[in-house]
């Protein structure tokens, strides 16, 4: 069972730091395009589990249903580089009866960098029949406590939000010189 503490404020974001690995990229010393799924893929699995006590399992053995992978938009910024450290982070920017849409990005170390920002849309389903079905109560209980609240997804262009995270990071980095 999905479990809130309503005691607790949830991240709405979460990050991590990971290494780009030599056996991941192609022969001029980029992640491979392939790759980038990966590393987002794996870097929310421990982020959510970290972060909110929760794993894509539960909703399997508990409720009998997943998300699957509907659709893919994604910007390749800048390439990441063998053996470089990148940050990922990854947020719910939107969700309704049936779908969830996850923002990921990728950064350098430093946050002053962007280099990859993947839209991935899910949609729910019964592992039983195959077929989407609603969100249960408690999973759109916890999509609110972890999701944005402040991104309009209607009415938002995937290379406007590209633009967006750029100024957002060139700002951070900004007020960090003046620290």
């Amino acid at each position: 069972m999905i479990k809130l503490d309503p005691n607790r404020t949830y991240p709405h974001e979460t990050e991590s730091r990971t290494i780009v690995r030599f056996q991941d990229c192609d022969p001029l010393q980029h992640l491979n395009n392939a790759k980038y799924l990966d590393y987002y893929f794996n870097a929310r699995e421990d982020q959510v589990a970290t972060q909110y006590n929760f794993s894509p399992l539960q909703l399997f053995r508990e409720y009998k249903t997943s998300w699957v992978v509907y659709q893919h938009q994604i910007a390749y910024v800048r390439p990441a580089m063998v053996s470089e450290w990148i940050r990922i982070v990854s947020r719910i920017i939107y969700y309704d009866e049936d779908t969830m849409i996850t923002e990921y990005y990728m950064t350098d170390d430093s946050r002053r960098q962007l280099k990859n920002v993947l839209w991935m849309t899910s949609k729910y389903v019964s592992v039983v029949t195959g077929k989407r079905i609603p969100h249960h109560p408690e999973v759109m209980a916890f999509l609110d406590a972890i999701s944005m609240k402040n991104i309009d997804f209607h009415n938002l262009n995937f290379n406007d939000r590209i633009r967006q995270i750029k100024e957002q990071l060139a700002q951070e980095g900004s007020e960090g010189v003046n620290d």
